[in-house]
């Protein structure tokens, strides 16, 4: 099979049923996007597929067609992620960090399909993401200074 992933073609062997979270992990050794729930609720294992967010933890690989997928690994070479980053490493966002690659992911999605979100859209976005630590005080207000260019 093959996928662009990160903006480079990748050629695996993997069943056509494999959840797309097993192929990055375990077949291509990118651990980046984290098994939490398994039933697409949590948001620990989410990706973007044409820059849409996504649960990978159901996902089949056959399923991906000629999309591409950038995962938390890739996601700091966009603009948005980039910023999404700092953000998250200037408000010491995570505690544990367990979901914390998922929540990027959508955090990332979130500011590049609405660049200045309030609070009604944050929540909205993030709706799928838990956070078993509470840091959803911490990660808003990253959002918000990412949206921001560096202002809270």
């Amino acid at each position: 099979m093959n996928l662009k992933i990160n903006g480079e073609d990748r050629s695996f062997d993997a069943p056509p049923d494999m959840p797309l979270l097993w192929v990055l992990r375990d077949v291509l050794g990118m651990t980046g996007s984290k098994f939490g729930c398994g039933i697409a609720q949590c948001g620990a294992c989410t990706v973007h597929l044409d820059g849409k967010p996504v649960r990978s933890c159901l996902l089949p690989v056959n399923a991906i067609g000629t999309r591409a997928a950038t995962t938390i690994e890739g996601i700091g070479t966009t603009p948005t992620g980039a910023k999404i980053q700092k953000a998250w490493l200037d408000l010491e966002v995570i505690q544990c960090g367990y979901c914390q690659s998922g929540q990027i992911m959508s955090a990332a999605a979130l500011l590049a399909r609405t660049p200045n979100p309030d609070d009604a859209d944050i929540d909205a976005a993030m709706a799928g993401n838990i956070c078993r630590c509470g840091t959803y005080v911490r990660i808003r207000e990253a959002i918000k200074r990412a949206a921001g260019d560096g202002q809270t």
